[in-house]
């Protein structure tokens, strides 16, 4: 999993660019793998389900399925994989608080 910041450098409207957007594209390629490398595998497979919930899922052996968008509808379908990632990072996170917690708390 690796998030490519460049992909948008050709917008044509460089003044509406998303300021999180100017950021990742100002960061070294090595924290970008880093943090994609630190995902769990259950956020990726979240992620996965989530972005072909979006994009349209037939089954491979009846279908030849081709998906075709403009930069604009890729630009969101990525934005909304970030923040769901963001958003599961975050749950996870808290989960594992949650059992810390609960673990302390039982007398461990």
């Amino acid at each position: 999993m690796a998030f490519h910041p460049d992909f948008l450098n050709e917008n044509e409207e460089k003044d509406l660019i998303n300021p999180l957007l100017k950021y990742l594209q100002h960061q070294p390629p090595e924290v970008l793998a880093h943090v994609a490398k630190s995902v769990s595998p259950e956020i990726k497979e979240i992620i996965s389900h989530n972005v072909q919930g979006l994009v349209g899922l037939l089954p491979a052996e009846n279908f030849h399925v081709q998906v075709t968008t403009d930069r604009e509808n890729l630009a969101g379908l990525l934005a909304s994989a970030m923040m769901t990632g963001y958003f599961l990072r975050q749950m996870e996170q808290r989960m594992q608080l949650d059992n810390l917690t609960d673990f302390n708390r039982s007398g461990h």
